[in-house]
């Protein structure tokens, strides 16, 4: 648990971003594949950096399954900073990553209906309440810290139940992201499956699989890799390569932080990685007659935080969004080209094919349930088998 979150309690939103906080030095500054100078384009880093949606901790939602907590203040950080990368996908998705929110501005209707997703009740489909309900499947209890392949696997499952965005989540096993197995998934089109028809979904996709590579059709892909970077502290050899994938254009970032304490990364400058801090408590925010959300407290109009890159826990999960085939095509060459290949001991292994000793892949769909809202996700565990995870270890 934080021990330092009270400290945070209705701390004042600042009416400009300073920026002090960021390293002061030559070298350029890296948001989520956009490359900044500190001292030319200033203006242009703020805009950025404040344009991404913060979720923080907050207090006085409904019950969470209608007994549980009603804040998250303590528990829910790395709750907070996975609905951040995914925000960062839907906006990247539907309004561009050049788009860029501005105070007392209209803004179009897909950035309201993003904004709805991560409201926290327990009908909005990314919620608090929805993320806790679901760990449980993960073997967390509602209230327990999760950790960064957690909130992969938790996220994974509840976009299956996100018909608006209609995501392909695939978060990455074994250190090893298999392009067959992704492309497979994206140009999958899911339908609902009961889990006593499990086995003939797994016979009919055995059968249309190979129809599949006609499809001109691909769902955006927001592909997820859990990594572990060093025992308890970060191996040297990875920082480059961990740096140097924020660079890229399909960049959302990376989960990670110190022991039961999460960050959202979003980019770096030098040795020093820059993040959003969810520990914050604000009050819940009503919905309006309309239908419209205040939304100035979901985004950080306070500078953003850095910290050394070696002082990170070695537990991450990096965060990229391919919006289409070609994007991901890019993002296999520059990882196995300009990031992989140059390591002495790989990150990750990227590969072409499905390793023939692994299970077989069906792409995941969504379960037969005849409720929704919170009431979908009560029995997580005869929904989903739950996966393997790697978790920030504990001091």
């Amino acid at each position: 648990m934080d021990s330092d979150y009270l400290k945070h309690e209705n701390e004042p939103i600042l009416e400009y971003m300073d920026l002090e906080e960021l390293p002061d030095s030559d070298d350029p500054v890296y948001i989520l594949g956009k490359q900044y100078d500190m001292k030319t384009e200033k203006c242009d880093l703020q805009s950025d950096i404040v344009s991404r949606l913060w979720f923080t901790y907050r207090k006085k939602f409904s019950p969470i399954g209608g007994t549980g907590p009603s804040s998250d203040a303590g528990w829910g950080c790395m709750l907070r900073c996975g609905q951040m990368m995914l925000a960062q996908a839907l906006i990247c998705q539907h309004l561009g990553r050049d788009w860029q929110w501005e105070k007392h501005k209209e803004h179009p209707e897909e950035y309201r209906q993003i904004l709805q997703c991560f409201l926290d009740r327990k009908d909005c489909c990314y919620s608090i309440h929805q993320m806790a309900q679901m760990g449980v499947g993960e073997g967390k209890s509602i209230g327990e810290w999760f950790g960064p392949n957690t909130v992969a696997q938790v996220l994974k499952k509840l976009a299956l139940f996100d018909e608006w965005n209609s995501l392909a989540v695939y978060v990455s096993m074994d250190n090893t992201v298999v392009i067959e197995d992704i492309k497979t998934m994206c140009k999958y089109q899911p339908h609902n499956h009961s889990m006593a028809h499990a086995a003939s979904h797994q016979r009919t996709w055995s059968r249309c699989r190979d129809t599949l590579e006609q499809s001109s059709g691909w769902r955006p892909l927001l592909l997820i890799v859990p990594l572990r970077l060093g025992i308890n502290h970060i191996n040297p050899v990875y920082v480059d390569a961990f740096k140097a994938c924020f660079k890229m254009p399909q960049s959302l970032g990376a989960l990670g932080g110190k022991p039961n304490h999460a960050y959202y990364f979003i980019g770096f400058s030098g040795d020093e990685i820059i993040y959003l801090d969810p520990h914050t408590t604000q009050t819940f925010v009503e919905t309006e007659e309309a239908g419209t959300v205040q939304d100035q407290t979901y985004h950080c109009q306070k500078g953003p935080n850095s910290m050394k890159v070696l002082k990170l826990d070695p537990s991450v999960a990096l965060g990229f969004f391919c919006k289409d085939e070609n994007e991901f095509n890019n993002w296999c060459e520059v990882i196995e080209k300009e990031i992989l290949k140059h390591q002495s001991l790989r990150m990750f292994e990227l590969i072409p094919k499905h390793p023939p000793h692994w299970p077989p892949f069906v792409p995941p769909t969504k379960p037969e349930v005849s409720t929704i809202g919170a009431e979908l996700i009560e029995s997580t565990d005869k929904l989903f088998d739950v996966e393997e995870e790697f978790e920030i270890l504990s001091v």
